[in-house]
C-alpha cells in the first residue's frame, strides 16, 4: 500500500494549488481526482473556458464599434461558433496540461478515480476500468468542489434545460435566452450569447442583479446591460420550467401575485452552486457534514477530525477559485507547523461582464446595516482621459472610508479592466491604508487606475480634481 504525508481529494484550485504548496514544504503528496482532467470546475467548466467565451465573444462585439476608431471592416462579419467552442476548448486543454506540468515538477503523484474515505487515514480510489486501490495518508485534505444547484421542480435535461457546463458547449446561438438567476455566472453567461445575437432575459428572485455585491454596482451594471439589450425580471420568484419539443416555458411571479410567461429555445438555470461529496463516505471518517452539504471547518479548516482538513467550495464562505487557492496554501503551512491567516473580509469579488464588475470589502449596505460611521467618495470613469481614448466611459469606482479615522473599508468598481485593478483596493486595504494614503500615491497618466486616486481624494474631503 502506497502511503503519504499529505493526500488530497480534488484537484481544483485549492486542491491543486494545496499539492503544489505541500509538496513545495517537503511532504511526499498524491492528489486524486475522479475525471481524465485535472483542474476542477474552474478550469473545465467554469472560470476558464467562461473567460475564453467572453473574450471572443468580446472581441466580435467591438467589431461592431471600429468605425468609431477609423477602422472600416468591408464585408459581413460573422460567428462560427463552432470554432469558438473549438477555441475555448485549446485553451482548456492547454491550461490542463499545464497543471500537469506542475504536478510532475513538484513530483506530486496523481491518481485518477473516485476518492472516498475507508478510515481516517485510508483513501479507496476507484478507477474508470472497474479496479480500485487504497492509500495510507498520515493528513488529508477535502476539496471535492461544488456542483450547479437547482430548483425541485425543475427537470434539467442538459439539451434545452441546461446549467452553465452545457451552456459552454452549445452547438447553436440561442435564439432566445432565458436565464434563471441574476447572479454572476449568469450574467456573465447571458452577456456571452447576448452578444452573439440571442435573445436574453434574467429572472432573478431578488430585488436586483448581482445582490451579492454593492447595490450602486448591481444600479450601474442593470443600466449597462439593458442598454446593450438584456431583459431583467427581479422580484420575480420562479414557478415552473417545462419544455415542449424545442421550447422552453418559464412561469414566474412577482411580489403581488402577477404571472409572467417567457418562452425561449434554451433556458439555463444558474441559481448558485451547492458544495460537492458525493460518494466521499465522509461518515466512514467520522467527518461531519452540515446541514447545507458544507463539510464542517474551524477556523483553521480542520474537520472534526484532526488529521482531515477541508477547503474550497465544499466549506463555507464564497465560492472562489482564488478563496480555494488561499484556503489550499494555509492548510499545507499549518500541517508544517506554520501559523498562515487568512483576512476573508479581503478575498475580492470579480463579474468578468464588460463593463468588467469587482469589489473588496464591506458594501454600503453592510455598513448601513451595522450601524458604522463612513464616508463615500465616487469617481466616474467618463471623466477620465484614458476610458475616453478607448471608449470605455461606463462605469465608477466608489470608496468606502471611516468616518473618523479614514481607513478604507471597502471598494467598488465598475468599468474597463478592473477585475485587474481591484488588486490594487486589496493591496491597500492589507496594509490598513487611508482614503488619503491611496490619494497621495501617484498613479501613471492615462490609465484606468487614475479612478482609484480621484476616488479616494472624493473621499478625502470631497478632493476630487477631475470631476
Amino acid at each position: 500500500m502506497s502511503s503519504f504525508d499529505v493526500v488530497i481529494i480534488g484537484s481544483g484550485p485549492g486542491g491543486y494549488v494545496s499539492a503544489i504548496r505541500c509538496a513545495q514544504l517537503g511532504f511526499k503528496t498524491a492528489i486524486i481526482e475522479k475525471y481524465s482532467t485535472l483542474g476542477g470546475t474552474c478550469l473545465n467548466v467554469g472560470c476558464i473556458p467562461s473567460k475564453a467565451l467572453l473574450s471572443s465573444s468580446h472581441h466580435y462585439a467591438e467589431i461592431k464599434h471600429f468605425a468609431d476608431h477609423g477602422i472600416e471592416v468591408s464585408g459581413e462579419v460573422k460567428v462560427n461558433l463552432e470554432k469558438m467552442i473549438a477555441r475555448k476548448q485549446s485553451v482548456v486543454d492547454q491550461t490542463s496540461g499545464g497543471i500537469n506540468f506542475l504536478m510532475d515538477k513538484n513530483k506530486v503523484t496523481v491518481f485518477n478515480g473516485l476518492g472516498s474515505f475507508v478510515d481516517a487515514t485510508h483513501v479507496a480510489i476507484a478507477k474508470a476500468d472497474g479496479t480500485s486501490e487504497t492509500i495510507e495518508a498520515k493528513n488529508i485534505i477535502i476539496a471535492t468542489g461544488s456542483k450547479p444547484s437547482s430548483l425541485p421542480f425543475i427537470k434539467i435535461d442538459k439539451e434545452r434545460i441546461i446549467t452553465s457546463t452545457e451552456a459552454l458547449a452549445l452547438k447553436e446561438v440561442p435564439k432566445h435566452l432565458v436565464i434563471i438567476g441574476g447572479g454572476v455566472i449568469g450574467i456573465e453567461l447571458g452577456q456571452v450569447y447576448l452578444r452573439l445575437g440571442a435573445q436574453v432575459s434574467v429572472v432573478e428572485f431578488m430585488d436586483r442583479i448581482i445582490p451579492g455585491m454593492d447595490g450602486a454596482l448591481s444600479k450601474e451594471l442593470t443600466k449597462v446591460l439593458k442598454k446593450q439589450g438584456m431583459k431583467f425580471y427581479v422580484s420575480h420568484k420562479v414557478k415552473s420550467v417545462e419544455r415542449n419539443g424545442d421550447t422552453v416555458i418559464v412561469q414566474a411571479e412577482n411580489a403581488k401575485g402577477e404571472t409572467i410567461t417567457l418562452e425561449g429555445d434554451y433556458s439555463l438555470v444558474s441559481v448558485g452552486r451547492r458544495p460537492y461529496t458525493d460518494g466521499l463516505h465522509a461518515d466512514k471518517a467520522g467527518v461531519k457534514i452540515s446541514d447545507r452539504g458544507q463539510v464542517e471547518v474551524n477556523d483553521h479548516l480542520q474537520t472534526s477530525v484532526p488529521n482531515i482538513y477541508a477547503i474550497g467550495d465544499v466549506v463555507r464562505g464564497a465560492m472562489l477559485a482564488h478563496k480555494a487557492e488561499e484556503e489550499g496554501t494555509m492548510v499545507a503551512e499549518i500541517i508544517a507547523g506554520q501559523k498562515p491567516h487568512i483576512d476573508y473580509n479581503l478575498i475580492p469579488g470579480v463579474v468578468y461582464t464588460w463593463p468588467e464588475v469587482a469589489a473588496v470589502g464591506q458594501t454600503e449596505e453592510q455598513l448601513k446595516a451595522a450601524g458604522a460611521e463612513y464616508k463615500v467618495g465616487s469617481f466616474p470613469f467618463k471623466a477620465l482621459g484614458r476610458a475616453r481614448a478607448s471608449g470605455d466611459l461606463d462605469g465608477f469606482v466608489k470608496i468606502l472610508a471611516d468616518a473618523k479615522t479614514d481607513e478604507v473599508l471597502g471598494v467598488h468598481m465598475i468599468g474597463a479592466r478592473t477585475a485587474d485593478l481591484i488588486a490594487e483596493a486589496v493591496t491597500a486595504m492589507e496594509f490598513k491604508a487611508s482614503a488619503e494614503d491611496i490619494s497621495r500615491m501617484s498613479h501613471a497618466h492615462p490609465t484606468f487606475a487614475e479612478a482609484i486616486k480621484e476616488a479616494a481624494l472624493a473621499a478625502t474631503d470631497n478632493r476630487a480634481l477631475h470631476v
